[in-house]
């Protein structure tokens, strides 16, 4: 069963969140609708334009003004020049959730370099970008929230993974080490790592038969909805977790 969707409670009010990969109806979807209802001041970013603008749209037309910028994580140019019209546009920015991320299924014996480069670069490489065009922010602030979205897969192996898993590994490492840096700045650096949020995209890519398993995996018998992986990143965010810092909350019932 499904638990009640949960209202917003003002919890990011008057706070500006920076969003990557936040069009669609993904884990990165569900955060801006959720940060949008705690009262945020929420600035898109995704790679694909048309869903992007579409995203944007929606938004603006239920909750006021949603700014939105393309943005390639993998470009480094790109990814500057998303904080800095996030921070020039609203004057500061307290929230980072770097949501970008790319999978694929390859047997490691079979993998090319170019499809190990491809999703280390988006996964791993694109989230330390991020961190780091936040944390130059941040620093001069004196405060701000960084989450970054890892995975269970980053904790336990799976077949065909080596890639997606060595990433999210190294965004867990690159979290904890990252906060470590950052505290002495008053800024809080921490990453949710869920195991299987389901959306349409996943649906399209995954087999029904590797749904099923994973799902029996899970101790609710289900799969997570995005929203659910949203109330934590919100919470990370939030006031709430305000001395927690360099820590890898897994929404799920695995974990290391």
């Amino acid at each position: 069963m499904i638990p009640r969707y949960v209202p917003g409670h003002g919890l990011l009010r008057g706070r500006t969140v920076v969003i990557t990969a936040a069009a669609g109806a993904g884990i990165g979807g569900a955060t801006a609708r959720r940060c949008l209802e705690e009262g945020a001041r929420v600035f898109l970013s995704d790679a694909h334009e048309r869903r992007l603008d579409e995203a944007s749209a929606a938004l603006t037309a239920e909750f006021g003004d949603v700014p939105a910028r393309v943005c390639d994580v993998t470009d480094e140019t790109q990814v500057r020049a998303l904080y800095a019209e996030a921070s020039e546009r609203f004057g500061r920015i307290d929230v980072a959730v770097n949501n970008a991320g790319l999978g694929g299924t390859a047997e490691l014996a079979d993998m090319t370099d170019e499809q190990w480069d491809r999703v280390v670069d988006v996964t791993l490489t694109g989230t330390m970008r991020c961190t780091r065009a936040a944390l130059r922010i941040m620093k001069d602030q004196g405060a701000g929230v960084i989450v970054n979205n890892a995975s269970v897969i980053g904790w336990r192996a799976q077949k065909g993974q080596s890639h997606y898993a060595a990433a999210k590994a190294g965004v867990m490492a690159l979290t904890r080490c990252a906060a470590l840096e950052a505290a002495e700045h008053g800024v809080r650096i921490n990453a949710v790592s869920p195991s299987l949020a389901m959306h349409p995209h996943l649906a399209k890519v995954t087999s029904r038969d590797l749904l099923e398993e994973l799902t029996g995996r899970e101790a609710f018998g289900r799969h997570a909805e995005p929203w659910e992986v949203a109330n934590v990143i919100v919470f990370l965010a939030s006031d709430y977790a305000s001395y927690m810092t360099g820590e890898v909350v897994s929404v799920s019932s695995q974990r290391a």
